[in-house]
């Protein structure tokens, strides 16, 4: 028998984890028999016939929220997908009403897919009322620091982290990096970030001016991908103005592209729900230099060893001699605890540890 799920967020179709992540759920669904449709406030790419958008569930949006427009959109579903969307308040407005027509409906299977959560933001701190107590719902997180603060505050949560394509080919070097002008012995320093406060970066352009130090002779680029979002345009345009390496800023066409162009990746993040440049890193077989950010110590304890952003010398000593074993053992790590291929089974454990059957 088919079975219906609705992917439910502020966004999808975009660039950003949550969309990343959403469309990879969408396919292990598909795996589990269900078909999928979206319903969100904006959705960006190749749009679908069944695709309903509700303009006030954009994070950005002050428009009234209509519940019943939702509980519409939510007929004759088996499941609802609700990704971040009652989790980080970006429109508390819409996360609420969401959570309420959610509450309203109590044969309806909800998870609750929790990228981000009120208290990791200091805006959203005092908010107390998210996620929502919905009773026989399944919660699910991407770390387990998440998951151990929702059991502090009475939710029972499952770890599920983000997951890639472990066998992806990889993408098109030479011409995306004639398409962005770098030359053949530039060091292209890639940060495959959106620009916000939290991606910090004047720290990545910073890296990037330190590892030309190590490395004379050679001319080091800094690659921005991601346009200022938050209010972040002025503050960008004055780092930009002051850098002291040659500043690229837009998006390769593809994510293996600009991997793929890229000698170093920098991630200099303050803050991450887990990540996902640090893995993907791993798998584009680039080094990447991080910040510490409070989950990435769970992604090294699993065993990945990666670079620090405090030690531009060392990545100046791999430039020089790079060493493949590294890359083998931190993909081997990537291949056993994070493969897309292993989605669908740890999705299916979760349905069934919440008494979820396949009927």
């Amino acid at each position: 028998m088919t079975r219906a799920a609705v992917l439910l967020s502020y966004r999808l179709g975009d660039t950003d984890g949550v969309s990343v992540e959403t469309d990879k759920w969408e396919r292990a669904l598909h795996t589990l028999g269900f078909t999928t449709r979206r319903v969100a406030g904006e959705l960006t790419g190749d749009t679908r016939s069944d695709d309903v958008v509700l303009p006030w569930l954009a994070s950005g949006s002050s428009d009234r929220p209509a519940p019943s427009e939702l509980a519409t959109a939510l007929a004759g579903v088996d499941l609802v997908l609700v990704e971040n969307l009652c989790s980080l308040p970006l429109n508390p407005d819409a996360a609420r009403t969401a959570a309420s027509v959610l509450t309203a409906l109590p044969d309806l299977r909800v998870v609750f897919h929790h990228h981000d959560l009120p208290w990791q933001r200091p805006q959203y701190a005092s908010i107390a009322d998210l996620p929502p107590p919905r009773p026989h719902s399944l919660h699910v997180t991407i770390n387990d620091r998440s998951r151990h603060e929702l059991a502090d505050r009475g939710f029972i949560a499952h770890t599920i982290r983000n997951v890639f394509d472990v066998d992806a080919p990889p993408g098109d070097r030479e011409a995306t990096r004639a398409r962005l002008g770098f030359g053949h012995h530039d060091v292209v320093v890639l940060q495959p970030t959106r620009a916000i406060p939290r991606k910090n970066v004047g720290a990545g352009i910073d890296f990037a001016a330190a590892l030309g130090r190590h490395v004379p002779g050679r001319r080091v680029r800094y690659w921005l991908t991601g346009p200022p979002e938050d209010g972040y345009g002025p503050e960008l345009d004055r780092l930009l103005a002051h850098a002291s390496v040659p500043v690229t800023v837009g998006r390769a066409t593809e994510a293996a592209d600009a991997y793929a162009a890229a000698d170093i990746v920098v991630f200099p993040s303050s803050w991450e729900g887990f990540g996902n440049p640090v893995v993907e890193s791993v798998i584009a077989r680039r080094p990447i230099a991080v910040a510490s950010y409070p989950v990435l110590d769970e992604l090294v304890e699993l065993g990945l060893d990666l670079y620090s952003v405090d030690a531009p010398g060392a990545v100046a000593s791999y430039l020089a001699a790079p060493d493949p074993a590294s890359f083998d053992a931190n993909l081997a790590v990537v291949r056993r605890h994070f493969s897309a291929a292993d989605l669908p089974v740890r999705l299916e454990a979760a349905f069934a540890a919440v008494g979820w059957s396949r009927s």
